[in-house]
């Protein structure tokens, strides 16, 4: 827990227990059984630069409250952009005749799972330098110097450098007494070098591997949180061996995964087939719901012995790490599957009650005081191996495979079940040593044949986190920021495919 100190002066200045009183007061009045007011401001920067070159500095600033409420066992939501009481009682009497409304509709009461009351608590995400505090001309500014670095390499024909940042600070209060007021802040720094073939008609790209963190401008600036020196020094190399690199012979391969790609192999196919709303079928948008239904849960093997994965609100410079969720549940981390075997969902304070469980695990979340609040992703982590090995000790046990390096494009069936994956770089590995770089990778699998072909996993000197800043969920959509850590990883027999071949050419 942190204090007030740490949070920006203007948002703790914003008349924050009025507001709350008087949009409880009036929810009660009006008939509500329960209410809880959030304020929610979100300032997003992205800047960015083509051939060292600026197109876009855009700075966007959001904020707004809005009131929950039950009546009668069903939900009412209502939001307003202006922050004076007479909005915020208007706002929740809204939110009390909209649940009235729908209450004709509600098939199933609405129980909220106990909590601890919280009140006038404070937390804020550690960072060193606030990026909003930086000038514009200081982030471009080194954005053209990273820019110019790459460019400066034969065989690189262009660059796109770009940043994107984010503070949000929010401030809840229920009627059961919490009062929360909270702040973080997060960059994702991306640089991705092009060489183009004109011969051939064809390209090939390659991007830096700096992974989207709640940190601030000390993770773009300098080396001091992601070595900027060495990586673009060795990028523009990499990538010209990779336009001559030959392309991958399909089938069955042993695989070692980086961390840098195997985060979103976490994120698709346990991150979101361990949300419980995709479980039951209350949630079905982007991509569906989950083939990890309740009746598997205690019973299914997820992967081999070697599988732990957690999900945690509370690592260190996590992009989902927060202090107390939207519902005012205090951040926890907890199994999801334990030695290979399925044993945990997310939830949020309605969902735990209907899987039986004593209290939610803080997974509640809302990208906006206009969206309500749904259930949302923690950092779903797959944990090392408590002997240190390192990515070495793994690719040494392969005489034929494949090491994989950082993301790119993915896709997954509507049960998080059968997926496809690529990635930015592809070393072939001969004898346990790497011999080179391949192309045109993609690796194919179903969930649980994939995890349950994980032969070894890295120690904690190779775990790393990745993550997202974008993860889509809802209808109407809603956007959120998570992270994923995870060892280098040893997999057998994976189905790789040619993906020029697949698409050809």
């Amino acid at each position: 827990m942190t204090g007030p100190r740490r949070i920006d002066t203007d948002f703790l200045a914003l008349p924050r227990h009025s507001l709350a009183d008087a949009a409880l007061t009036a929810a009660t009045q009006a008939g509500a059984s329960y209410a809880d007011l959030r304020i929610h401001a979100i300032t997003t920067e992205t800047v960015a630069l083509r051939d060292g070159a600026l197109e876009t500095a855009v700075t966007d600033y959001e904020i707004g409250l809005a009131v929950r409420v039950i009546v009668d066992g069903t939900w009412g939501f209502a939001s307003h952009a202006q922050l004076d009481t007479g909005a915020a009682a208007d706002t929740a009497r809204r939110a009390v005749r909209v649940a009235r409304t729908l209450g004709r509709l509600n098939a199933e009461r609405i129980e909220l799972a106990p909590e601890p009351v919280y009140r006038d608590v404070f937390w804020a995400s550690p960072f060193r330098v606030d990026p909003f505090t930086v000038p514009a001309a200081d982030k471009i500014a080194v954005l053209e110097d990273y820019s110019e670095r790459l460019l400066a390499s034969d065989g690189v024909d262009h660059v796109s450098a770009a940043v994107h940042a984010a503070k949000e600070q929010t401030f809840y209060a229920d009627t059961f007494g919490s009062a929360i007021t909270q702040q973080r802040v997060r960059v994702l720094p991306s640089l991705e070098a092009v060489a183009v073939d004109p011969s051939a008609g064809t390209f090939q790209t390659m991007r830096t591997l700096a992974p989207p963190t709640a940190r601030g401008w000390e993770a773009v600036a300098g080396d001091e949180v992601w070595d900027w020196t060495a990586e673009l020094a060795e990028l523009p190399s990499l990538l010209a061996e990779k336009v001559k690199a030959p392309g991958v012979v399909a089938g069955p391969t042993d695989l070692v995964i980086d961390p840098t790609n195997l985060w979103l192999t976490i994120h698709e196919s346990i991150g979101h087939a361990t949300e419980y709303d995709r479980a039951i079928g209350y949630e079905a948008a982007y991509a569906g719901t989950s083939f990890a239904t309740p009746d598997k849960l205690g019973t299914m093997r997820y992967g081999s012995p070697v599988m732990n994965v957690t999900a945690d609100r509370t690592v260190e410079h996590g992009l989902a790490t927060i202090g107390f969720d939207d519902e005012g549940v205090a951040a926890q981390s907890w199994d999801l599957v334990r030695d290979g075997m399925f044993v945990g969902y997310q939830l949020d304070r309605v969902f735990a009650p209907r899987l039986g469980e004593p209290r939610s695990n803080g997974c509640s979340y809302a990208d906006s005081a206009h969206h309500v609040p749904i259930q949302r992703m923690a950092n779903v982590s797959l944990q090392p191996n408590p002997d240190d090995l390192s990515t070495d000790d793994l690719i040494a046990r392969v005489s034929d495979g494949i090491y994989i390096v950082g993301d790119k494009s993915w896709s997954i069936d509507m049960q998080r079940y059968n997926f496809q994956f690529t990635g930015q770089r592809f070393f072939r590995i001969r004898d346990g040593r790497l011999d080179g770089q391949l192309r045109d990778v993609a690796y194919q699998a179903t969930t649980t044949d994939f995890w349950g072909a994980l032969e070894a996993v890295g120690g904690q000197s190779t775990w790393r986190l990745g993550g997202a800043f974008n993860c889509g969920k809802a209808q109407p959509g809603q956007v959120a920021a998570v992270s994923h850590g995870c060892p280098s990883a040893l997999f057998r027999g994976i189905n790789v495919l040619n993906t020029r071949e697949e698409s050809g050419r």
